[in-house]
């Protein structure tokens, strides 16, 4: 199975590619979709959105998994990185991919083994698990401890879903 990992922002979302075979993890790929800070929000999103896509056609994911929203002091971060992570969805949703939804504390425990790890922690467990030679870049890393979290639980998950 392939698992898409995304970490939306409105500056960078991070994306990672995983397979889980049996009980192996294996790194396909990582990095960032950078949008432009002089592009208007909208054009920003469409970036997100076409970028998403891509990697999509390109690796044709059996599944996505996205970090919820963090509770944040800052209205505005919070409607912009919901918009973010929206115009990721969307493109996960048209490309006909299923999208599973983590919170920061099932990742952090998915990767670490407890909800409270430092942002440190989870990329340093990120290189482990997946046998990287160095530690990729902050957005990627988390995006790719997200699809770790979901090789982790899909079977749970689809248990639950069946269920439910």
């Amino acid at each position: 199975m392939i698992i898409l990992g995304i970490d939306p922002g409105s500056r960078i979302t991070g994306y990672g590619l995983i397979r889980k075979d049996g009980t192996r993890l294996l790194h396909l790929d990582n990095g960032g979709i950078w949008t432009d800070a002089a592009t208007d929000f909208p054009g920003r999103l469409e970036h997100i959105f076409r970028g998403i896509t891509a990697i999509i056609d390109k690796h044709t994911p059996d599944a996505v998994a996205v970090e919820n929203i963090f509770f944040s002091n800052n209205v505005q971060s919070a409607l912009k990185l919901g918009q973010a992570r929206g115009a990721a969805v969307v493109a996960c949703v048209t490309r006909g991919v299923p999208v599973f939804e983590y919170t920061a504390l099932q990742v952090k425990q998915a990767v670490v083994g407890h909800g409270k790890a430092a942002k440190e922690q989870v990329q340093h467990m990120v290189k482990v698990l997946l046998n990287l030679a160095e530690p990729a870049q902050a957005d990627a890393s988390d995006a790719l401890a997200v699809a770790i979290c979901h090789a982790n639980s899909f079977t749970l998950v689809k248990r639950l879903r069946a269920n439910g």
